[in-house]
């Protein structure tokens, strides 16, 4: 599967004026995109089959998953990017009783997404190279 013959398609499911609106009368938007969507998309837009289409997605999103778990960041450009955070000790309180308890460092995936995407999503129009 030559993955390079991809670059540059769109993966979207629906085109915005598409989507279920309160104007529309569809109310709030709810859809959740899943593998299978994503699967569905690349085999209708690049033209691959339904099996290579789905390994192709499962290959992407183990490549993200094990970056991302190394602790590296996944950036993609006019999207956004993945990162872990570490987070240190700190104090909790219990709301039920009151009592402080020690809550743990850990490690926490994070999500930036980039301009391009923040105006996207409010319906407005990126200028420059905002990525």
């Amino acid at each position: 599967m030559n993955v390079g013959s991809i670059k540059g398609v769109g993966l979207l499911v629906r085109r915005p004026s598409e989507l279920p609106t309160a104007k529309n009368g569809g109310g709030p938007i709810s859809r959740t995109i899943t593998r299978a969507d994503l699967s569905e998309a690349v085999y209708q837009r690049v033209g691959l089959s339904r099996t290579e289409s789905a390994e192709l997605v499962e290959h992407v999103l183990s490549e993200m998953s094990e970056a991302i778990a190394r602790g590296e960041t996944v950036k993609l450009s006019s999207f956004g990017s993945f990162m872990v955070r570490s987070k240190g000790e700190r104090i909790g309180r219990n709301p039920k009783t009151g009592i402080e308890v020690p809550i743990t460092p850990r490690r926490v995936m994070v999500f930036k997404p980039s301009n391009i995407l923040k105006h996207r999503i409010n319906g407005q129009t990126a200028t420059g190279n905002e990525q």
